[in-house]
């Protein structure tokens, strides 16, 4: 039995990612930003525990983790939570830039420094649902591209840094995915929303578990996965 701790559970490709790993009888411990919310997690995914940490706010996660039981051993901690604001750079006030910063990528940062310990313990993997806008900026997206272009970088010091300890650590850049965050792109831009063009959550989850399942000898570090419709 593997142990997972995965962000962004509530919803989209975390949701489904924690039903599969739960359907394989896996341990999984839950990212929730307040009790109420980790309450319903617990509810949604009956055996699974919690943990409460506001990924808005990485500065506190220590001190939030502080008080809290941590799972000793981690085979992957899966960093799924994402949020997004589009405006052009003439627009944005700097407390977009900082919240999407914080979740995007100081909190996946920190996150990691907080939990690479148990995951060295088992030589484990460290996944990032990155974004297309990962690799390629457009126009309004600066915000949100910056923080992803950030978290490749994250990702690709990490994976060379962790590599004589045997963790492995994989990037998967979705195209637009049929979630929440998209419904709320698509208001956005001011245009009608089509969960059928998009990709399917499922999709994007079978990535990360391909990366997971890989036999020891090889270390998937990047995937893109692109619309097919």
């Amino acid at each position: 039995m593997a142990t997972h701790l995965i962000t962004g559970a509530g919803s989209g490709i975390g949701a489904v990612l924690a039903e599969r790993l739960a359907a394989r009888g896996d341990e999984l411990w839950l990212l929730a930003r307040d009790a109420r919310r980790a309450a319903e997690l617990r509810e949604r995914f009956p055996g699974a525990k919690t943990l409460v940490g506001d990924l808005g706010d990485p500065a506190k996660l220590s001190w939030a983790f502080g008080h809290q039981a941590l799972p000793v051993e981690l085979d992957s901690l899966l960093h799924v939570a994402g949020v997004v604001e589009l405006g052009p750079v003439g627009d944005l006030p700097v407390k977009a830039w900082q919240e999407t910063l914080n979740v995007n990528l100081v909190a996946p940062a920190e996150l990691t420094r907080l939990l690479l310990p148990s995951v060295r313990l088992v030589k484990g993997h460290v996944v990032f649902v990155n974004s297309g806008a990962g690799l390629r900026a457009s126009a309004e997206w600066s915000a949100y591209a910056a923080s992803k272009h950030g978290l490749k970088a994250l990702a690709d010091a990490l994976r060379l840094e962790e590599h004589g300890n045997g963790v492995r650590v994989t990037s998967v850049y979705p195209g637009r995915t049929a979630t929440a965050m998209q419904v709320k792109v698509h208001q956005q831009e001011g245009r009608a929303y089509d969960a059928g063009q998009w990709i399917e959550p499922e999709s994007v989850a079978k990535a990360v578990l391909a990366a997971l399942d890989a036999s020891r000898d090889a270390e998937i570090t990047d995937i893109t996965v692109r619309p097919g419709r």
